[in-house]
């Protein structure tokens, strides 16, 4: 006999009223972004609560981890957040050369590709949850816009590291491959080919009356909420917060390099809506494209290619660090994600690794803006989110 305290969630089941209905949205639904499942308490068409359920795309990731070495669990951070590859590899490589020691010595070159491709990987990212968010709220063209100029940063990012998706490009202590002869003139070409769409996207959807109805004064998330619950990235500064790590840690090139980070305004409805963290990561978008142009103009001038610039002459021959705990977070498109390292400074492979994902934090906080709304409201703020279910699940 099971004598456990019933859990919150349980309670709120078992209590749900004869006029109250149980309704499943997920875990085979295209509007839930990956296999998540929303238990949903419905009053006829109110929401009175959400109870989402998680742990259908584990990834084992983590225990990866603990039985690989640094270099080869690099692949594995890849296949967390699948839309920001770079991201998830830059942070994972960053935290071991700090153990190491050696995260002063990474030439700047190999800092400035990093970012370079970093940085199109969060555009490449954030074009994925703007056109999907507009096949959410019912707008399709918005969709196959975004997915056609995602295109070319994937052809791109193939030309650098020989995959679409997964990349294993940055490694620790330096990189897979210099960039391709080419890449900067043919990187500068795409920033001029995009920047007309960005505007024709914002008169199509960001300025739509029909997007703003549906998503102006919707799901609303207060500061201390968002705060409370450990959001970040867009989620957190479209509640009015300026939070970035990439200007709060100051990590690899980004120090070297000029961009504001936006924040929601409440323009069309209330701060924290979710308007407010669609246009969030509009602003986003343009403003990866100064640092990208930043990055180009640098490496096109100062930190030029040469015959003998090798990016792996300063891969450690044997990783292993000193005993220790150590986090190290850095800004991924969806908020801070973290990799926390327990190590007994014997082996090359790490005691414990705890990864730290923002999509987690950033879904955990539905239940608390969904109470009182409409099913069809739901569906607006489960895009606003901009979940990854690799990630979340790890």
């Amino acid at each position: 006999m099971n004598n456990s305290t019933p859990t919150r969630y349980e309670q709120l089941i078992a209590g749900a009223r004869s006029t109250e209905m149980i309704l499943n949205i997920g875990p085979q639904h295209p509007s839930t972004h990956g296999v998540l499942r929303l238990e949903v308490i419905t009053d006829g068409e109110i929401v009175k609560e959400v109870i989402p359920h998680v742990g259908y795309l584990h990834r084992c990731f983590e225990k990866h981890a603990e039985n690989l070495t640094y270099q080869q669990t690099i692949p594995f951070t890849d296949r967390m957040d699948y839309l920001a590859s770079m991201n998830n590899s830059h942070a994972w490589v960053m935290g071991v050369e700090r153990m190491l020691g050696i995260d002063k010595d990474i030439p700047k070159r190999i800092e400035y590709i990093r970012v370079l491709v970093c940085e199109l990987n969060r555009i490449g990212s954030h074009l994925i949850a703007l056109g999907t968010y507009g096949i959410d709220i019912g707008a399709f063209t918005p969709f196959l816009w975004c997915f056609r100029d995602r295109e070319h940063i994937m052809n791109m990012l193939e030309w650098a590291s020989g995959s679409r998706l997964l990349y294993n490009y940055i490694w620790v202590g330096g990189l897979f491959y210099d960039l391709p002869v080419g890449f900067e003139e043919r990187c500068s070409e795409f920033v001029d080919y995009f920047k007309p769409k960005m505007k024709e996207l914002n008169e199509l959807l960001t300025e739509n009356q029909i997007f703003i109805s549906r998503t102006a004064n919707v799901g609303v998330l207060p500061l201390d909420v968002a705060i409370s619950y450990g959001c970040s990235g867009p989620m957190l500064r479209a509640s009015g917060l300026k939070w970035d790590l990439r200007r709060v840690d100051e990590y690899s090139a980004y120090p070297e390099l000029e961009f504001d980070i936006p924040s929601g305004k409440g323009e069309m409805g209330t701060i924290g809506d979710c308007w407010d963290r669609f246009k969030v990561r509009i602003d986003e978008i343009e403003q990866s494209l100064r640092i990208i142009e930043q990055c180009l103009d640098r490496l096109k001038k100062d930190l030029k290619r040469t015959p003998d610039f090798d990016p792996r002459a300063r891969l450690p021959k044997k990783i292993t660090p000193k005993a220790q705990d150590f986090y190290l977070r850095a800004e991924s498109p969806r908020g801070e994600l973290g990799y926390y390292f327990i190590t007994d400074g014997k082996t090359e492979i790490p005691k414990r690794v705890k990864a730290r994902a923002p999509s987690f934090h950033n879904i955990s906080v539905i239940s608390e803006i969904s109470r009182g709304i409409l099913i069809a409201d739901l569906i607006a703020i489960i895009g606003s989110i901009d979940i990854v279910l690799g990630e979340l699940d790890r």
